[in-house]
């Protein structure tokens, strides 16, 4: 039936002998242990790309930060540094993988002034600095799904930071809540929703929510003084970040229009908690809690199950390893990037944790880049007769079978969103 469709009805043989060295399909939970590039210490990853085939980050190395690039192909690709520098971080990565923000020093051997840029990274380019900043020092934190939109923050030659938004068409600063400084820490996947924090007028942090239509708002707290939004759902509707609480605790929150901030607890024998992605939909929250020892714990929240701690739930693939912090996850909510302590090598790594979610009925992108087409199929037709509970986005049905049914599916959804 794969052949027929492929070849007979679809004429796309030649798309799949071209495509398929590159389409890789996983039928289990794992754990990998991403190493460290050459020369280098520790590694710690802080984002990962819609299909996990591609995580970001930053490694140590001689007493400097490398940011790096990882792909199972490749391995950790250090992605080097600028001109004149001797350091790089990588923070966010777009959609498909392929560009890479973050910040880089480069000293003016001049003026002797360090300087800190926001890079965008590219195959093609490498590390370009982001235009049209003034100041000393800009840090670029994450990019939209395209790759178009880059926010963070930035001192536009003054003593105090400012949230921006940028585009190959200029930079734009978000404004304030009252206060001198603010960041922009996340982006929605279009571009046009931008969350942080900022300080209000009595110089307390606030999380905040940006919108061309609504400006910056102020998102409050859990009772506290202090809030901070770290990451945004695909449509902008739901933000998660950390913020005190009455009791002057610090708690992961999950806001959203209709319900506002929510406090999501913390793990048990743990005194705080704080958010760091949700997934496209907003329905899956990770991030870290800590006790007064300072031990950190990585936590996934749902609303069905609450907050759990990754290492209890994937406890089978650990082997003596540790995860300390969750700090991304796919839009789909499958894959996890973060950090840890890796027993095999003894030393801090980031590490790639499958975790093959419940099956959510979907229209046909099964690689979740927005568009349905031949990277979808292929898939499917790799994937076609398996059969099972995890089987993952192949199956796009949720009848535990890779079939005509869900072949079908993509089919008639093909070209959608492209």
């Amino acid at each position: 039936m794969a052949e027929y469709y492929t070849c007979h009805r679809l004429m796309v043989c030649s798309t799949i002998l071209a495509l398929s060295s590159i389409v890789a399909v996983s039928w289990s939970q794992s754990l990998t242990w991403l190493g460290v590039p050459d020369g280098c210490t520790a590694s710690y990853a802080w984002d990962v790309s819609a299909d996990g085939s591609v995580v970001v980050g930053s490694a140590e190395c001689s007493g400097q930060y490398r940011a790096f690039r990882w792909t199972a192909s490749t391995g950790m690709q250090n992605l080097g540094v600028l001109d004149g520098g001797y350091w790089s971080m990588a923070y966010g990565v777009s959609q498909d993988g392929s560009i890479v923000v973050g910040r880089a020093n480069q000293l003016d051997f001049i003026t002797f002034v360090d300087y800190t840029h926001g890079f965008r990274w590219t195959e093609s380019e490498r590390m370009v600095i982001l235009g049209g900043f003034t100041g000393t020092f800009t840090t670029a934190s994450d990019v939209s799904a395209d790759g178009t939109v880059v926010v963070g923050w930035s001192n536009f030659n003054s003593p105090h930071n400012r949230a921006f938004r940028w585009t190959t068409d200029g930079v734009t600063q978000l404004g304030t809540l009252g206060g001198n400084n603010n960041r922009a820490y996340a982006v929605s996947a279009d571009g046009s929703v931008i969350v942080g924090e900022a300080q209000d007028s009595s110089g307390y942090e606030r999380a905040f929510r940006w919108s061309q239509e609504e400006s910056m708002q102020s998102l409050g707290t859990l009772g506290g003084n202090r809030s901070a939004a770290r990451a945004i759902s695909s449509d902008g509707s739901v933000v998660v970040g950390w913020s005190y609480n009455a009791d002057n605790k610090m708690r992961a929150f999950r806001w959203t229009t209709g319900t506002n901030m929510q406090d999501l607890g913390t793990l048990s024998g743990y005194d705080s908690s704080g958010a760091n992605a949700v997934s496209a939909g907003g329905s899956v929250v990770v991030g870290w809690a800590t006790n007064s020892s300072g031990y950190l714990a990585p936590f996934i929240w749902t609303e069905s199950e609450g907050m759990r701690n990754l290492n209890t739930v994937y406890a089978d693939l650990l082997n003596g390893s540790v995860i300390a912090e969750a700090r991304a996850i796919s839009p789909d909510g499958r894959y996890i990037v973060g950090y840890g302590y890796n027993a095999a090598t003894s030393r801090v790594e980031a590490f790639l944790l499958d975790t093959l979610p419940n099956c959510t009925q979907h229209s046909g992108d099964v690689v979740v880049d927005g568009c349905v087409d031949d990277a979808d199929l292929l898939a499917v037709l790799f994937a076609f007769g398996n059969s099972g509970n995890n089987l993952g986005r192949v199956d796009v049905n949720c009848d535990q079978m890779v079939d005509d049914a869900d072949l079908l599916i993509v089919l008639f959804n093909f070209g959608s969103g492209c």
